[in-house]
This record gives structure tokens, sequence and C-alpha cells, in this order.
């Protein structure tokens, strides 16, 4: 019998396979075609001349820096509070676990209106943050706030079945073999939560890329200063000039895939070194 033939669970894997890659196709490989091919209108100097624009460029990098670096907060910090949410009772807990997918549930537009009140310059936080010379409203740390608050459920969410799952008798072997806290974390805990660690920051990345109701009103849209990718294809949008839209469009799927890819690696890197499975 067959390796193929003892994995399956539903009979008739020809035909599940057939549904699954046209299914795949209508839903993600045609639209992302289309994307390339009406760029690809445009010419290879006029695709060059639409995608390295100074103000495109300056969106790249804004926008795809700030989206690593929210994902590597958000990556510190829900592990904390996946921890905290695991490992410890404490009066409002079941409030707090809710209040992690609130970003899940708010529309994106109340996100950002809210964002905005509370860190304008006027704002209950913005005007504390004003008076010693710090201003979030309107500037390249709000839209990091932004991405930090709408990527910290997808790391928390990711981590916290992994915890849930992890023998506390691992620790308790590693303290009576004379390791700290420190030791035990970093060689012990660290290996088994790393790759659902990097499954969260790739998840809390992606979703940072295109984000845009929720950083377009905090953002302040300023000219090679705090505009975003996603704003710059709404602009072409707007302007009619769809091949211009999709050129950037293209470059933002080519760089988001490399970067996909390289954290995927580290996922699979990670999990042989663990010996445990993607699957």
């Amino acid at each position: 019998m067959s390796k193929l033939h003892k994995n399956q669970i539903f009979p008739g894997f020809n035909l599940s396979l057939g549904y699954t890659l046209v299914y795949l196709s209508l839903i993600v490989l045609i639209p992302l075609s289309a994307v390339v091919f009406k760029a690809s209108e445009l010419g290879f100097l006029g695709f060059w001349d639409v995608v390295t624009a100074p103000r495109v460029v300056a969106s790249y990098k804004l926008s795809f820096g700030l989206a690593l670096l929210a994902g590597a907060i958000n990556a510190l910090f829900g592990l904390m509070l996946a921890w905290v949410l695991v490992r410890y009772t404490f009066p409002g807990k079941s409030l707090v676990d809710a209040l992690v997918d609130l970003p899940f549930a708010l529309p994106t537009a109340v996100t950002g209106i809210a964002l905005t009140a509370l860190y304008a310059k006027n704002g209950w936080i913005g005007q504390h943050l004003e008076a010693i010379g710090i201003k979030v409203a309107f500037t390249p740390l709000g839209i990091l706030i932004a991405l930090i608050f709408i990527g910290l459920p997808f790391v928390v969410r990711t981590v916290q079945p992994i915890l849930e799952d992890l023998e506390t008798e691992l620790e308790e072997a590693s303290a009576s073999l004379g390791a700290n806290r420190w030791q035990t974390f970093y060689i012990v805990i660290l290996p088994i939560l790393l790759p659902a660690l990097l499954t969260g920051f790739a998840l809390a990345f992606a979703r940072a890329v295109g984000e845009y109701g929720s950083v377009i009103f905090i953002a302040g849209n300023i000219p090679l200063v705090s505009e975003i990718t996603p704003l710059m294809i709404i602009t072409k949008l707007e302007q009619y000039d769809y091949a211009g839209a999709t050129a950037i469009a293209v470059v933002m799927l080519i760089i988001s895939l490399l970067l996909l890819l390289v954290i995927n690696g580290l996922q699979a890197w990670t999990a042989k070194r663990t010996g445990r499975s993607r699957a």
C-alpha cells in the first residue's frame, strides 16, 4: 500500500485535489495574475518609472519597515501576554482574554478614529506626550502604534495553544538539573514556542503590510513622511491610473512573498531543529 493511500482520510483523492486546485486558482492565482497582466500594459520603462517614483519608494520603506518592526514588537509582547493568560490566574482574566480579540472585531475605520482621538495633540494620551515633545498622531510613530494594535491578536492566539499544551514537567526537570529560570526559558521553552512565534509574526506582518483603514486616519498622509503604500495605490485608482496602481501592487506582492518565504524557511528550520512537524 502506497504512503499516499495510507495517509488519505477522505476517499477520492484525485477529485478532492482537483477541486482544491480549481478553488485556489479562482480565489488566489487568477486575481493575482490579473494584477500582473494589468501592470504589464505599462511596459518595462513605464513600470519602472511608476514603482521607483520618490513618493512610492518612501512608502515602501515606511510600510514594510514599520510592518516588520510592529511584527517584532508584537512577537515579544504577544508572547508575554500569552504567557500571563496561560500561566497565571487573576481577577478579570476572562475579560483580558476577550479583549485580545477586540482588534479582530472592530472595523478598521473605528480603530483609526479611536487611535487618532487618543493620540492627537489634544487627545487623552497625546496631550501628555506632546508636553514632553513626543508627537504621535500624523507621524510614523502613530502608524506603528496602529499596526501593533491590529497585529497583536495574531501572535497571542498562535502562541497560546502551544503554551497550554506545554508540560510543566519539562521546566521542573530543567530546574532539578540546576538550570535557572532564564536558562529554562531559553533552552527548554523557547525552542518549542519558536515555530508558533514565527507563525504569529508572519501573520501580524502580513496584516500590517496591507492595512489601510486603521492607519489612514492617524498617518496624516504627509508626502515622503507618513504615506503608506496602500494609500499610493488608492491615490492612483482615484486618478483612474489603474495600470499604475497595479504596478505598485505588484511590487508589494513580490516583496511580501519574498519576506514570507524567508519567514516560512525559518519556521521549517526551527521545526526541524526541535523535531516538531509543521504539517
